[in-house]
């Protein structure tokens, strides 16, 4: 490939910061836009927020049943590999769009330049329900986790508060716990991008610490080792697999379910793109950030999994565990205080995923909001100027992930409905990009692929269609009718209204119109 992958920097010198900063903001003039949110995150902090949302530890760990209970190992030994490869391609697809455009919101203004209003509109509500729904599948899905690994060492009532059946207690209790947590995030969001950012990026540095120290004493506590278990299929379907998945003889269906397993875990890297006004050198550091996420993310992530499931004494009991497995498997091989120690420090990184994950979510609520998409978009545009944040985006995602944790409390439909969601707000802008690719998209940044870039995109466009099939099979067919249901309504919408109204991110001459109002609106919030 022509184009080489970019090595994170250094921090640079303070007289290269303020050139680079005054780039930055000619760039973002450029396009119609103030700067409004303060610019001060380095390339490491981009890639950072992208790397915990993603989050090995949140993912990986939460949802590895629904990998060992579809084919075994081969899951994770093939399927993780494989849908690594295709979030990689994502994200050289999208790194090159974004070193062009690089604006808070990106996707949603990389649909619309490249492919017109109505692709930007959906591309915004696809990003944003799924941004949405990750932070509800993150925070619910640490809570099962945290209760699962850590009630019986704290003699909780498991059968009152993790029953095998939800009950409305059980169902009470866990909303209680997740409102309380998110609203924390979204107050510290609140707060201000610095103190965001440093414990971003402590929560990188976790994460790659927590992720090697649990291989370590996997392979060290091991009964036995037997790597055939990573490309041996077995069909843990129905009952052997703990019921996660319905009973079936077809293997190939089968392990394409598994992939869910990797599909949800790497998604969010576009967080990269969402803080692009707030990074110094965003033009070269978004494309750093979405690519280092994902590959670090994929290779410290098989390596995490294929330990876990090496671990494990018996696969068959493991894989009977279904949601479980994970526990089931430490709580057999690890000693306690090791195990618990553990367990704390996954508890802590799965917090810390949900905080920038409220970063990025509130972030493309601003912008969307910056350019009329939503409702009430006057409030949910404003930026404090007190803390340079946008204080009304953050607090009302923060509530939407809430309702939708109520609506639908099962953590497997979160997951599935927030992994399509997400891919196809990634999808919408790299086609757009490919149909227009010799034609209307003529500026290109710094981080380019070339003659490449159409490959990328018809292999990324393949993998998104396939997620959607698996995304919505049994037992996770309500997220068939959420996402039926979110098509319908926007089509509504978009016809019947926002067709005439929604005029798009600012292009040509509104740019230029706009340049006293940003001088304006920079005066005042004291740029």
């Amino acid at each position: 490939m022509a184009t080489e992958l970019p090595p994170l920097d250094s921090n640079p010198a303070t007289e290269s910061t303020v050139k680079a900063v005054d780039e930055d903001t000619k760039v973002l003039h450029s396009m119609g836009y103030a700067q409004e949110l303060l610019r001060g995150m380095r390339t490491f902090q981009n890639f950072a927020i992208s790397f915990s949302i993603i989050c090995i530890l949140v993912g990986g760990l939460t949802s590895f049943g629904q990998g060992l209970s579809s084919v075994g190992g081969a899951s994770i030994g093939l399927g993780w590999p494989l849908a690594t490869c295709v979030s990689l391609l994502f994200a050289l697809a999208m790194g090159q769009i974004g070193s062009a455009y690089p604006t808070a919101g990106g996707l949603y203004h990389w649909g619309s330049i490249l492919g017109g209003r109505a692709v930007g509109w959906v591309t915004a509500w696809c990003n944003l329900i799924g941004l949405i729904t990750v932070l509800a599948a993150v925070n619910v899905g640490s809570y099962l986790f945290i209760v699962g690994a850590l009630g019986p060492f704290l003699h909780l009532n498991m059968d009152l508060i993790l029953p095998k059946d939800p009950t409305f207690t059980s169902i009470l209790i866990q909303t209680a716990v997740v409102t309380t947590t998110t609203l924390s995030q979204a107050l510290i969001n609140h707060l201000g991008i610095k103190l965001t950012s440093r414990l971003i990026d402590f929560s990188g540095y976790l994460i790659f610490f927590t992720a090697i120290a649990l291989a370590i004493v996997l392979f060290a506590y091991a009964p036995h080792m037997d790597p055939s278990r990573l490309w041996t299929f077995k069909n843990y379907s129905g009952d052997p697999g703990g019921g996660v998945w319905p009973k079936t003889g077809n293997m190939t269906y089968l392990f394409l379910l598994g992939l869910l397993l990797p599909a949800f875990t790497i998604t969010g890297f576009d967080a990269s793109a969402h803080t692009a006004e707030e990074t110094i050198g965003a033009s070269k550091a978004i494309p750093k950030g979405m690519i280092h996420s994902v590959l670090w993310s994929g290779i410290f992530g098989w390596i995490m999994l294929a330990a876990i499931v090496l671990a494990a004494p018996n696969l068959d009991k493991a894989a009977g565990q279904g949601g479980n497995s994970f526990v089931w498997i430490m709580t057999e091989v690890v000693p306690q205080p090791l195990r618990i120690g553990l367990f704390v420090l996954i508890g802590i990184s799965q917090y810390l995923c949900g905080l920038a994950t409220v970063t990025s979510a509130s972030r493309m609520m601003f912008a969307f909001a910056r350019d009329g998409g939503l409702p009430w978009s006057k409030i949910l545009r404003r930026v404090s100027h007190r803390y340079r944040t946008p204080v009304p985006a953050i607090w009302v995602a923060s509530i939407l992930t809430i309702g939708f944790t109520i609506y639908t409390p099962v953590y497997t439909t979160i997951a599935a409905v927030c992994a399509i969601f997400i891919y196809v707000s990634y999808l919408l802008p790299v086609a757009a990009g490919l149909v227009g690719f010799r034609t209307r998209w003529t500026q290109k940044g710094p981080f380019d692929l070339k003659g490449w870039y159409p490959i990328v995109a018809v292999v990324c466009t393949i993998g998104c269609i396939v997620l959607i099939y698996v995304g919505v099979q049994p037992p996770n067919d309500q997220a068939l009718k959420v996402i039926i249901g979110s098509a319908v309504a926007g089509l509504v919408c978009w016809f019947g209204l926002e067709r005439k109204r929604f005029a798009g991110p600012p292009i040509g001459e509104t740019i230029l119109r706009k340049q006293a109002e940003i001088a304006k609106v920079e005066e005042d919030i004291g740029h």
